[in-house]
């Protein structure tokens, strides 16, 4: 049987980002072995499917992940691990699927925290915090600073383990782009 590239990206990365999202789900945080492994392989299997070409393909992919989530994380507003598992996804993705995976994750992840907020009871603490988010927006002194970051708002909210959505989107994308949807 001879593998293809996106059989064998299924075979591997869908295992190591639903791994990476269970961790980040149980334990707020996703591990730098993990993430770094999920990437050297995803380069690897570029490397070798499509040579010094499909090397650059993945760099640009994972360049594209870290630029698509290192502004909120020096905000304060997620944690690197996620940037980091962008940047893994991004290895094996390429940047025009990464650029969709980051989408897809971000509309997942805002219908989850309005679902969380609404099941919660936490609409006027939500309302509140986000009046915090949006000063702290008006001057760039305090938009990377810890004040109203995600950590710092305590039992009013409920933090999101970003790598679910991330992985959510990820696979939705991937499955599209196999399967022969709008993203071949």
């Amino acid at each position: 049987m001879n593998l293809g590239y996106w059989e064998i990206t299924l075979a591997l990365l869908i295992p190591g980002i639903l791994y990476a999202s269970w961790i980040d789900y149980a334990e707020r945080r996703v591990p730098n072995w993990l993430n770094a492994t999920i990437a050297v392989i995803g380069l690897s299997f570029q490397t070798a499917y499509f040579g010094l070409d499909g090397f650059g393909w993945g760099m640009a992919g994972l360049w594209i992940g870290f630029a698509l989530l290192i502004v909120p994380w020096l905000m304060h507003g997620m944690g690197a691990g996620d940037v980091k598992l962008m940047m893994a996804i991004g290895a094996w993705l390429g940047p025009w699927l990464t650029i969709y995976s980051f989408a897809a994750g971000a509309v997942i992840g805002g219908i989850a925290a309005i679902i969380m907020i609404a099941t919660t009871g936490r609409a006027v603490h939500a309302y509140t915090n986000l009046q915090t988010i949006m000063t702290k927006m008006r001057r760039f002194d305090t938009a990377f600073g810890e004040f109203g970051g995600a950590k710092t708002f305590g039992d009013t909210s409920q933090l999101l383990p970003y790598g679910v959505p991330l992985t959510a989107g990820t696979l939705a994308v991937l499955l599209t782009h196999y399967f022969g949807g709008w993203l071949s």
